[in-house]
This record gives C-alpha cells, structure tokens and sequence, in this order.
C-alpha cells in the first residue's frame, strides 16, 4: 500500500518526536491534531535510554543512533510493520554527525568516533545508508574533520554545514557533495556571518523548502535565507521562539512539505512551549507564523524536544 501511495505521489508529512529518557517516540500529522506512540525501542539498555541520541527519516524508516554500554547501536523503525529492528550496523559507528535523507537514501558526514584505545576522535569519514537494501557504503570523505554539524539536500547535493574541529573551534565553512562525481567542494565562509554564541551551542539549525536553503539564527532568534550564488545570508524575521535562551538546543526547526516548522518555547515570561508553521515567502522581509494551537487535546507539551525529524509516508 506505501509503494502504491508514493507511486501515486499521496504521501504526506508526519512529525515524529521524542522527549527523552524512556518515553517513546511519538508521530504527529502535520496539523497535531492526531498522534499515536511508536512501540519501544527493543533496548534494556540503561545507557542506550538515558544518553543522546540522533534521529533522521529515510524513506519509511527512521533510524535512531544511540550508545549503549557495549558501544554505539542503530536501531530502524519501519512503518510498514510498525515495528524496530536492530542495525544494521554502521560501518564507522560515529555520533554528533551532519546527516540529510533525499528519498531512500540518508547521509552522514563526520562527527565523533572511538580509536582504538576508546578515545575519541573528529573524523571527516562519509557514509550512506540506502532503506531499500538495508546496507551501509563508505563515500569519499570530505576535506575538513567536523562533529556537531548539520546536513541538508540543497539541488540535489548533500551539504554539510559549519560544526566544530578537533581542536573545538567552531567552523564557518560548508562543504557540497556531488554524488554523480563522488567529489566534495569546500564553501568557505558559508556561515561568516553567523554568530557563535558558545563553543556549546547546538548545530545549525537549518531547514529546506522549494529549494531554498533557511537557517534559524540562534543567537538572534531570526530566520535567514541562503543565496546559493553569493554565498549571503538574508534576513527574513524574527522567530516566535526563544531558540537563544538554551543556545538551540531542544528547538525544532524543520520543513514540513511546503512550510516551516519551529517547536521552542515562547518570548513570554511563561515559558511555554509553542508550535508555529509558516508558508515561507523568500521575497518579503518579515515571514508570517501561525501558531498551531491544537496539539493534540489534553497532552502535555514537551518543554524540551530531544529528537525530531519529518517523514512522508
């Protein structure tokens, strides 16, 4: 029935968050009127519940990455069955990586790895990951070694966005994949003009719609575009959230189909977490947010969102 769906061009954006420790993974349409909770996660390992973990849609699946105490594990879950599976494993297990899906294929570029005494190492090291056949294949690395990154399909090219060196100094430049050349392109100063407000803040948080690349400032709570041809950053607007008040972190900042969705909490003195779309216009100098009220009668909002990510099915 989903190959028929996707055949058909039907499918549609669904949110999937978690909000951490030992709750499970939640799927939301794309109005947060409706959800369900995914099963557990076949772990009973504490580390695994109570440490970080990465979450990205590949097709149907979702695959959540994450450490246990023998070492980092993957785990799949696939809609179809509505169960999780464990692996496969990935070939340089690593974590704190940039990662972007384009259809049945999802990418993950640098990020943390154990040597072998257990130290840990920035790597530059690339792999993909295909849904349909299960399996994981090496790339060509990319010029700079880079954790805490973020990735994105920006015209059919993985990119690769700021994250910090071994040494931890934050990043300006960008890298650009071209899988048909299998060939990597360094973007100096793609984010010059960002401002690093922590050498802990979160990742770049990024987002594409239509084609257009959108970064949410963190230090300035403010949404930008990116010209692809001037390598520039325009200004588009505030943001409806407090993304600086955590340094980005536990903020969702994604494209859901045509729109954009930021979960955060709000500029009042409450506190509270808000959830607000908009129908990005990259010619006007102040975007349009509608806030998405309903959220699911009598849940609770998360104050803190750990994992989110957008799958169309």
């Amino acid at each position: 029935m989903l190959m028929v769906i996707e055949d058909h061009g039907l499918v549609k954006p669904y949110v999937i968050m978690h909000a951490g420790a030992e709750s499970s993974w939640e799927i939301f349409d794309k109005d947060f009127k409706n959800f369900r909770s995914l099963p557990t996660i076949p772990s009973s390992d504490y580390c695994f519940f109570h440490s970080d973990k990465e979450t990205i849609s590949v097709g149907t699946q979702l695959i959540v990455i994450g450490r246990e105490i023998e070492g980092i594990v993957v785990f799949r879950y696939e809609l179809e069955n509505n169960k999780w599976f464990r692996g496969p494993s990935m070939i340089t297990p690593r974590v704190m990586y940039g990662s972007a899906s384009d259809g049945k294929t999802v990418f993950f570029a640098g990020g943390i790895q154990m040597d072998d005494n257990g130290n840990p190492i920035v790597v530059r090291t690339v792999e993909k990951y295909n849904a349909d056949t299960k399996m994981w294949t090496m790339i060509y690395g990319m010029h700079k070694s880079r954790k805490f990154s973020s990735g994105c399909f920006l015209r059919g090219k993985f990119y690769v966005l700021s994250g910090r060196n071994e040494n931890d100094k934050h990043l300006t430049c960008g890298e650009r994949y071209d899988e048909a050349t299998n060939s990597w392109e360094l973007i100096p100063g793609m984010l010059k003009d960002i401002n690093f407000i922590t050498s802990s803040q979160a990742p770049p948080l990024i987002a594409v719609v239509d084609d257009n690349l959108y970064l949410l400032e963190i230090s300035l709570n403010e949404l930008r575009i990116y010209d692809i041809n001037t390598n520039v950053w325009k200004k588009l607007g505030s943001v409806p959230v407090s993304a600086n008040a955590v340094f980005g972190w536990g903020v969702t900042f994604k494209s859901m189909g045509d729109r954009l969705l930021v979960v955060g909490t709000s500029h009042s003195w409450s506190r509270t977490t808000v959830f607000y779309s908009c129908q990005r216009s990259p010619y006007v100098e102040e975007q349009h947010w509608e806030e998405l009220k309903y959220w699911c009668d009598d849940t609770e909002l998360p104050r803190f969102i750990h994992n989110c990510c957008v799958m169309f099915a």
